[in-house]
């Protein structure tokens, strides 16, 4: 393995036959691994720089340790805002919210801990979350004078509207439990399980073809942002696209092979 350590985020990449898996450690501040404007600004840059890695296959997001994924914001920082500098706070938790969404490759949020305001944001801008079931997830912007905004856009696509008024509205917590059967986290196990859904989900996306994987999280992205008719449309066109490469024979026939030796 080889490491680099950038502020806010350390990189840790595994090269495997098949590809590099990154794990990427947000490090934020104090127990509970808040954030402010200028460590997620670096957190954004490192990860516009991983976009740019041609091996990369998959990346693993995960806090600092067992108390938190991330906090949320840093209330210092969001206490002395004025409208001068509110914009430059908020953005810069929308930059990571959109290069975690625009890195080509499946990233997967590792929860343990507090996962909130702005945390929760991250990780609902990851492909799909799993959590210990230490997770406690909330949105408690209200709390603290401000709307939940940015990447709070993508709970109803998680939970629907009713449950992200009640969370955005409330500012309460939920646990790791309640977290799972709404659907904001796609898998929740204990502690000792979790290096091992998290490993067995890496597996299974190694084991798809990285063409192929690549092209369906821009489908995913472009389904996100289109209608229904222009999103299938868009389908139709990274299907026809797939066989520019060698990738769909090549996966078909190590299928087919597969299935004559069971």
């Amino acid at each position: 393995m080889a490491a680099e350590v950038a502020a806010g985020l350390s990189v840790t990449r595994e090269t495997r036959d098949s590809g590099v898996v990154a794990r990427l450690t947000l490090r934020g501040r104090t127990g509970l691994n808040v954030v402010g404007s200028a460590c997620l600004e670096q957190v954004a840059a490192t990860l516009r720089t991983l976009a740019d890695e041609p091996e990369l296959r998959c990346a693993v997001l995960t806090g600092v340790d067992a108390r938190a994924f991330i906090g949320g914001a840093d209330l210092k920082e969001l206490g002395s805002l004025t409208r001068a500098t509110a914009e430059r706070f908020i953005r810069s938790i929308h930059e990571v919210c959109a290069a975690l969404r625009d890195l080509p490759v499946p990233v997967i949020a590792r929860i343990e801990g507090y996962c909130i305001g702005g945390g929760l944001e991250i990780a609902a801008a990851c492909d799909f979350r799993i959590t210990a079931d230490t997770g406690r997830f909330g949105m408690p912007e209200v709390r603290v004078g401000v709307p939940s905004v940015i990447e709070a856009a993508l709970l109803p696509g998680l939970i629907g509207w009713g449950r992200t008024r009640e969370l955005l509205l409330r500012g309460h917590l939920i646990d790791a439990a309640e977290a799972l059967r709404i659907g904001l986290v796609e898998h929740c196990v204990t502690g000792d399980a979790l290096d091992g859904v998290v490993l067995s989900a890496v597996d299974d996306i190694l084991a798809g073809a990285p063409d192929a994987i690549r092209a369906q999280k821009r489908l995913i992205r472009r389904w996100e942002d289109t209608g229904v008719t222009a999103a299938i449309e868009a389908g139709v066109d990274a299907f026809v696209a797939a066989y520019g490469s060698a990738e769909p024979a090549e996966y078909a026939a190590r299928f087919f092979a597969a299935r004559h030796r069971e």
